[in-house]
């Protein structure tokens, strides 16, 4: 995607919201916002970052990944969902748990159940 504002293999050229630039305290209310606010970030694309965290369903055996924004006191942690563009398995293509990553992707939402979640989807995921 040469000069394309949609996502490309080298990753996202226009960027909604970066959460990774952002202080503790603001990238957390940000985040308290998208979960509560989803129709605001619909679309929209986001870069975070944080420490990878892992997630099975019990019931499903489906696995998530997330990465932890905690606040500026650290007591309050919340998981920002993606799913990695591409084919990746899990445990061998991904680094340690707890190893901090930048992800980007497009915000979206999704059901589950009577619930509804939101994901940042076809991510582009890296770490030093």
């Amino acid at each position: 995607g040469a000069g394309t504002a949609a996502a490309s293999a080298e990753g996202y050229e226009v960027i909604d919201i970066d959460l990774s630039k952002m202080s503790s305290t603001v990238v957390y209310s940000q985040v308290y916002d998208m979960v509560y606010y989803p129709e605001r970030y619909e679309g929209r694309t986001i870069r975070v970052r944080g420490p990878l965290n892992y997630y099975q369903s019990s019931s499903t055996g489906a696995d998530y990944f997330a990465v932890l924004v905690s606040d500026a006191t650290a007591c309050c942690a919340q998981g920002v969902e993606f799913v990695w563009a591409g084919e990746h398995a899990y445990p061998q293509d991904y680094p340690a748990l707890g190893t901090e990553l930048t992800v980007t992707g497009r915000f979206e939402t999704y059901e589950e159940g009577s619930s509804s979640y939101f994901h940042l989807t076809d991510a582009d995921v890296s770490w030093a």
